[in-house]
């Protein structure tokens, strides 16, 4: 039994007591008084029956019907919202039980209570990032209406190239607007991946064939790791894999270096899955940044400095396909020599 068990108190209360007062009434006796036993047993039992009823009583009305309440109060907010409140008996054996109690539901709180600052925090980036994401392309557009409005659009020198400009920003809110869509429904698992076994060096293959041209721009060279001629085969939904290479591969060259960039694709087997790094050889990222790449709109601070295309949804968008095949996707990044993203495909 507990040593705050209010039985227990009472008890050892009590004897305490009797046991103070037994001594002190059989000194008294034995000074004025003759000695018997007999009378001061009698006087002991009643003092200890009298001393630890009031002492239970005050225990019980005063201060653990008091910690009953907060218990059950406790209790009742633990449950699910919604659910209707039990009346049952809550028994409240030890102040130690209820400071467990109430620890356990103040940590709860504290973190919920830091997890929705969190949130607040992600909301208030997340919707001043779709600000700034939006507002460029429909600002070019209002000014491309409002010169083509004011007698642009009967000059031919000027209505083609501003109405071409227009198309441009209109296609760039699309893309934001298609990606964001994208996202939310890789959330809610409302895409449905198509598992299919295919080569992923020959899908490689041709991604890299296919951002060639963009990648001599750069002057960036794109390759596969060394000695990889066989075929690697896994299991994946290959429409998603291919953005998630695309993604990858064309982050790469367009935040890599501008001259001697290289990128390279290699494959390892990891008994029951593939691991796929890209790897480049750009400037890097910042160890603070790097938890956050991943984010909805986030850019790094050289991507923005540099003012780069793109959303900041490219990679979000990855990670949202690979964890919807159930598999990792990692970063590592040193500054000055280069970034790696790595993720696992099921073998095939």
């Amino acid at each position: 039994m507990s040593q705050t068990d209010p039985n227990q108190i009472s008890l050892k209360i009590s004897l305490l007591i009797t046991v103070f007062f037994s001594a002190l009434f059989s000194l008294l006796m034995e000074i004025f008084f003759e000695f018997k036993l007999l009378p001061l047993l009698i006087t002991a039992l009643l003092l200890f029956i009298f001393v630890y009823l009031i002492f239970r009583y005050t225990l019980e009305r005063f201060i653990y019907q008091k910690i009953r309440l907060i218990y059950k109060t406790i209790y009742n907010l633990k449950r699910p919202k919604g659910t209707k409140t039990e009346k049952r008996d809550y028994e409240v054996n030890s102040i130690e039980n209820v400071n467990r109690e109430v620890s356990e539901w103040a940590e709860k709180k504290k973190t919920e209570i830091e997890k929705l600052k969190t949130i607040e925090v992600y909301r208030r980036e997340f919707l001043g990032n779709i600000y700034h994401e939006l507002k460029n392309p429909i600002f070019n557009i209002q000014g491309y209406v409002l010169t083509l409005l004011d007698g642009g659009l009967e000059d031919p020198s000027i209505n083609r190239e501003y109405l071409l400009r227009t198309e441009k920003s209109i296609n760039r809110m699309i893309s934001i607007v298609d990606d964001l869509e994208t996202i939310s429904n890789l959330e809610i698992s409302q895409i449905q991946m198509k598992m299919l076994r295919f080569d992923i060096v020959e899908l490689t293959r041709e991604i890299l064939d296919f951002l060639e041209l963009k990648a001599k721009k750069r002057k960036t060279e794109l390759t596969l790791a060394d000695k990889e001629e066989k075929p690697v085969f896994v299991l994946a939904d290959k429409k998603w894999i291919r953005q998630v290479l695309v993604n990858l591969v064309d982050n790469s060259i367009k935040y890599g270096r501008n001259k001697d960039g290289k990128t390279k694709v290699s494959f390892f087997d990891m008994d029951e899955n593939i691991l796929i790094e890209v790897t480049d050889n750009g400037p890097g990222v910042a160890p603070d940044e790097i938890p956050r790449v991943f984010e909805r709109f986030y850019r790094t601070h050289d991507a923005r400095s540099r003012e780069k295309s793109g959303s900041g949804l490219g990679l979000s968008i990855v990670k949202h396909i690979i964890e919807a095949h159930d598999q990792t996707i990692n970063v590592r990044s040193s500054l000055g020599v280069g970034t790696t993203f790595a993720f696992t495909l099921k073998k095939a």
